[in-house]
């Protein structure tokens, strides 16, 4: 499933007693179909803050550049992001940012493009030795478009410039209907010990629809060879509200990956706008599932992820209780970054490729979104930088505040206003206001001066964060976004 960095983007641990629902409990009180129905609006989905939508073009190379260099003074481990935008074949579902082809050298090409831009970026760094890195990513598009040689030149020129650390974070996303037992070998050997396998749903008549056709023989084989090489981590992507799904077929696909055992699962919500997404208007809006029946998909897949021993880390994910990111939220250490959830602190992520997004100090950049854009500007010696933003005071304070929420559950109020030496009730007078309302609704209750998001709200727990979002409350755009479901 692609991630929010891929997307053509429109849009201190305190709390160590949260307890995230075990199984018996998952459906009882995490889902509440009257609280959906009443709060599934449009949102962000809190990768960053501000979201991507409030990037600017004034924000210009040049402060890109300033925030390297205040990184590079730190020296500390950062995060890698790889955005690889090939594809054999269309998704008709996808809003990624993504390029169409069989055309090897077309990825040849982007490999070289991809190493001037490290090479830039290490230089602005003015880095003397190997910056270190804890966590990297291949996203997409689809990574395993590169052939061997290609996979083994972009490391090669990652390690030129970067020390990939012992116990990282090291992901690559999977298309389970490409690869073979070779693939997996060489990345294991290449350094990843994390896959994510876009599955979506294994009914032939949905995946016709939506132009994916993945058989479960070809999904488990990437699973057992996962096993076989060593990766520590599988995760598997699903998608709800796909035309001609129902809750009988999907639960049939939830059973079907839950018997390949997968460390991790991400149940995402369809979000159709073909206005904004080219592929989607090949979906034919009559096929979709009504509202009822999504509901329904969402509660069974809980119901059946609890029976099965899962819990709910937050959005749309869930894994094991003895999986690092279960372990990190149980002991408030949980993050949130443009990767989605991981255990790695709160580190600056460097981004390469088309559209990517980086997180750099007080920064957010993102690349131009066209190869031909992407070339020429490396060709002139510059960095292809297409828009970002510089965070003021309010945004960083508030970034950490809602990272907390999407991640904790929670914010001890007293601890967070001490530390950013504020009066927490006047400089948030107005969300507390309007908080009074979600409380009223059970998303929300308070524990001395804890905030807390009790689990029957957790799902939607980007609602109460949105209350805190001030470019938000400013502009109220809520119709750029996906629902919060």
């Amino acid at each position: 499933m692609p991630l929010s960095i891929a997307l053509i983007l429109i849009d201190e641990p305190f709390m160590n007693s949260v307890v995230t629902p075990g199984p018996a409990e998952e459906k009882e009180v995490l889902f509440h179909p009257e609280l959906l129905k009443k709060f599934d609006i449009n949102g962000p989905r809190y990768t960053s803050y501000p979201s991507a939508d409030r990037f600017v073009t004034e924000f210009s190379e040049a402060d890109y550049l300033g925030a390297l260099k205040r990184v590079a003074k730190v020296n500390e481990p950062l995060s890698l992001y790889f955005h690889l935008p090939f594809c054999p074949n269309i998704c008709y579902y996808c809003g990624c940012n993504k390029i169409i082809t069989k055309d090897h050298g077309r990825s040849a090409k982007y490999i070289k493009y991809l190493a001037k831009e490290m090479a830039m970026v290490s230089s602005a760094m003015g880095a003397q030795k190997k910056i270190p890195i804890t966590q990297l990513h291949w996203g997409g598009g689809t990574p395993t478009f590169l052939s061997h040689e290609e996979m083994i030149e972009l490391m090669q020129y990652t390690r030129e410039h970067f020390e990939l650390l012992p116990g990282g974070e090291y992901s690559i996303e999977i298309d389970p209907r490409r690869v073979t037992e070779k693939d997996i070998a060489l990345l294991a050997e290449l350094g990843f010990n994390r896959i994510s396998l876009g599955v979506q749903d294994f009914n032939l008549a949905v995946q016709e629809a939506v132009h994916r056709v993945q058989t479960i023989e070809e999904t488990q084989a990437v699973m057992d060879w996962s096993r076989k090489y060593g990766f520590k981590s599988r995760s598997v992507d699903l998608i709800y509200g796909l035309p001609k799904q129902t809750p009988e077929t999907f639960k049939e696909t939830v059973d079907t990956v839950l018997a390949m055992n997968p460390d991790r699962l991400s149940v995402y919500n369809y979000a159709h706008l073909p206005h904004i997404f080219k592929p989607q208007r090949r979906i034919s809006e009559a096929e979709l599932p009504p509202a009822a029946d999504k509901l329904d998909i969402l509660s069974n897949t809980i119901a059946r992820l609890g029976e099965a021993g899962y819990v709910f880390i937050g959005m749309d994910h869930f894994a094991k209780p003895d999986d690092e990111l279960a372990i990190a939220q149980k002991e408030g250490k949980l993050h949130r970054n443009f990767q989605g959830y991981s255990t790695q602190a709160e580190c600056d992520l460097l981004a390469f490729g088309i559209s990517s997004i980086g997180k750099v100090d007080d920064c957010y950049s993102q690349n131009v979104r066209t190869l031909d854009e992407y070339y020429a500007a490396l060709d002139q010696g510059h960095l292809p930088v297409l828009r970002g933003l510089q965070l003021n005071p309010d945004d960083l304070l508030r970034r950490e505040l809602i990272g907390e929420l999407m991640c904790q559950f929670a914010l001890n109020t007293e601890s967070f206003a001490n530390a950013h030496h504020i009066d927490f009730s006047s400089y948030f007078k107005a969300e507390l206001e309007e908080l009074k309302g979600l409380e009223d609704a059970g998303l929300l209750e308070w524990q001395g001066t804890s905030m807390q998001v009790p689990i029957k709200g957790r799902l939607l727990a980007r609602r109460v964060a949105m209350t805190f979002d001030r470019h938000l409350r400013e502009s109220q755009a809520k119709g750029t976004y996906s629902k919060v479901l």
